[in-house]
């Protein structure tokens, strides 16, 4: 992997936190290079909180970090997440100092907050923690393309009684206080930024939580992305038909009625293209930013909509007694629910949910 270190040396704790990632990076075998190199894996840079600024990456394949400091304190995830955003920041590490302590706070866009304790009496270990945490994230893999084919049968425009089903169990969602408000981005990002944001991954809005339910075959209808789960009513906009997944063009295939100009699926289409293609008797699945206690855990927090990810889940659902009635942790994340329908999920998860996700 190419890196490269997009802030001038500097002799405060940042400066030291930037030449010790220098050292593991290059221990690991990874090589530094200029920000305009098209094959650019990892650009790390540094923000002031009063004129966070972006990095303008060239390519989606580019994993941005950001490095910046603040205040401890209660809330902290809801102080340093607007600045992930303004930053368009695949991880903030937030540092903070509180009574000589030095902590770095690892902020992500699936609203994970978890952190390690700087140790100068034992850097070397620190910095390996560090980038134990950082490589699996910079070499994730992306599916976020959609190709979006204008041949949805007519007599589905209109929805079925599966989609009907899908809305019913957004807004059941949010009668149970499982859908994060959408995080307002036109209220952080210029509207340059914003153009920014969606041409490299197409996206409009952060939103939390999926759901999906199969059509027929291993086909599915799926919640679209950065959408109010609890108000989804257009077919082609709210929810959408998964055909498939291209590996080629690492992109979901999508059938959307013609004529309509469609939304983006949500991210993690291609985790559930994974489980449906598998276990024909999983007819739903649900995802939230929740946790139950007892469940199976994926090792690594992946970022949502990579291969990765979906890979870690799938291999878990394959492995759980009944794969149609698998719940799975997504590390510092949240859950994904496998069931038989809907309603099924809803059943087994009612009263259990916990809705801190605890992070680690």
């Amino acid at each position: 992997m190419r890196y490269a270190l997009l802030a001038p040396p500097r002799d405060d704790f940042l400066g030291r936190l930037l030449a010790g990632l220098r050292g593991v990076l290059d221990l690991h075998g990874h090589q530094p290079t200029h920000a305009d190199d098209p094959d650019l894996g990892l650009a790390i840079q540094v923000a002031d909180p009063a004129d966070p600024r972006p990095f303008r990456r060239q390519s989606r394949g580019t994993f941005v970090v950001t490095l910046m400091e603040g205040e401890p304190g209660d809330n902290l995830l809801q102080r340093a997440y607007p600045y992930l955003v303004r930053t368009l920041s695949n991880l903030l590490i937030y540092v903070t100092d509180q009574d000589g302590q030095r902590s770095l706070h690892f902020i992500t866009p699936e609203l994970g907050h978890y952190q390690v304790v700087y140790e100068a009496r034992n850097e070397e270990a620190f910095f390996e923690e560090v980038y134990g945490r950082l490589r699996p994230l910079a070499q994730s893999r992306f599916v976020l393309d959609n190709v979006f084919e204008p041949d949805l049968p007519e007599e589905l425009w209109q929805g079925n009684e599966t989609t009907r089903a899908l809305a019913r169990a957004g807004r059941r969602l949010a009668a149970l206080d499982l859908l994060p408000a959408p995080f307002p981005l036109e209220q952080y990002l210029s509207p340059r930024d914003l153009r920014h944001l969606k041409l490299l991954y197409g996206i409009g809005g952060l939103s939390y939580g999926n759901l999906s339910a199969r059509h027929e075959g291993n086909t599915f209808w799926m919640s679209a992305s950065g959408i109010d789960k609890s108000r989804m009513e257009v077919v082609g906009r709210d929810i959408l038909l998964v055909k498939g997944y291209d590996p080629e063009r690492q992109a979901m295939i999508l059938s959307v009625p013609a004529g309509l100009e469609p939304r983006r699926v949500s991210v993690d289409a291609i985790e559930h293209w994974m489980i449906y293609r598998e276990h024909p008797e999983v007819q739903a699945i649900i995802h939230v930013h929740a946790w139950m206690d007892g469940v199976p855990s994926t090792e690594v927090n992946y970022p949502c909509g990579t291969y990765e990810l979906a890979t870690s889940v799938a291999e878990l659902v394959r492995r759980a007694p009944d794969p149609a009635a698998a719940v799975i942790g997504l590390k510092n994340h949240g859950l994904t629910i496998t069931g038989r329908s809907l309603d099924d999920i809803f059943e087994r998860i009612e009263g259990r949910i916990q809705r801190q996700v605890p992070m680690t």
